[in-house]
């Protein structure tokens, strides 16, 4: 192990060979020695990549093994690996359910669990999960998406209350619209945009709108590295004061008209 890394906070970052992930890896490489897990091979100056599936929990093991084997900790975990889909519930089919649950949300605790041992035996550790506002601000036609993210909320909540007394500190940050490659990535299912009447193809399309026009990603990645080396952290954050008004918002109102809200804003005719 060099000196460097011993003095150097260790970070392990899922996802962060692009988008939120990447710049959230840029800027803690100017203090902090971080690991890159993806699942493609990936290289840029002063990050150390690994290949490595947050699905597949073997490689994800070796992988955490293999850090600690050559830094002998691991001081702060950033989970950003994400995917997105787009379409009506009843027309989303099995497989692109289970592709969005399972690399969002599972994705997630597979990586905690996965760092937690050594976080324990350390007695300290930060952990970072990037939720979204649409776990607040659950969308039409982006229901499965808006789930896990929530689904990512209430984890990263519980048990953060479970491994308190070992010095662990978790919170979940939620960006609203980022220009970054996910919206260009995301899987679009527009089967059934007839019978929807043409809201499934419109509401995407604002939704991509919204993305285009976002924060720069680098600006959230600034936002996350400082959650991920402050002190102390509360267990949810929202990027942003609008967003963050947003939430507040949507708790103090009454649920029913905040519903029409956001049905006014991505389903309507």
């Amino acid at each position: 192990m060099s000196a460097e890394s011993n003095s150097k906070p260790i970070v392990v970052i899922t996802g962060g060979s692009s988008g939120i992930g990447l710049e959230t890896a840029k800027i803690l490489s100017k203090t902090c020695v971080v690991y890159v897990l993806s699942r493609k091979e990936f290289s840029y100056e002063g990050l150390k990549h690994i290949k490595a599936d947050v699905c597949d929990n073997d490689s994800l093991n070796n992988a955490i093994s293999s850090i600690i084997n050559e830094s002998r900790r691991i001081d702060i975990l950033v989970t950003s690996a994400g995917s997105g889909v787009s379409g009506a519930v009843e027309f989303t089919d099995e497989a692109a359910v289970s592709k969005q649950v399972g690399v969002v949300f599972e994705g997630t605790a597979n990586a905690v669990r996965a760092v937690l041992p050594y976080m324990r035996q350390q007695k300290k550790g930060r952990i970072v999960c990037i939720s979204s506002v649409a776990a607040v601000a659950p969308i039409p036609f982006q229901t499965y998406y808006s789930a896990a993210k929530s689904a990512v909320n209430t984890f990263v909540c519980a048990t953060a209350n479970e491994v308190k007394p070992f010095g662990i500190t978790m919170c979940s940050i939620m960006p609203g619209d980022t220009k970054t490659g996910f919206t260009e990535n995301r899987k679009k299912i527009e089967t059934g945009d007839e019978e929807y009447s043409g809201r499934i193809s419109k509401s995407v399309k604002t939704m991509e709108k919204d993305e285009i026009n976002g924060v720069p990603a680098e600006v959230v990645g600034r936002y996350i590295a400082k959650k991920a080396t402050s002190k102390r952290v509360k267990p949810i954050y929202a990027v942003g004061f609008i967003y963050k008004l947003a939430c507040v918002a949507l708790k103090i109102l009454p649920v029913r008209f905040a519903n029409w809200v956001l049905y006014k804003a991505y389903a309507n005719n």
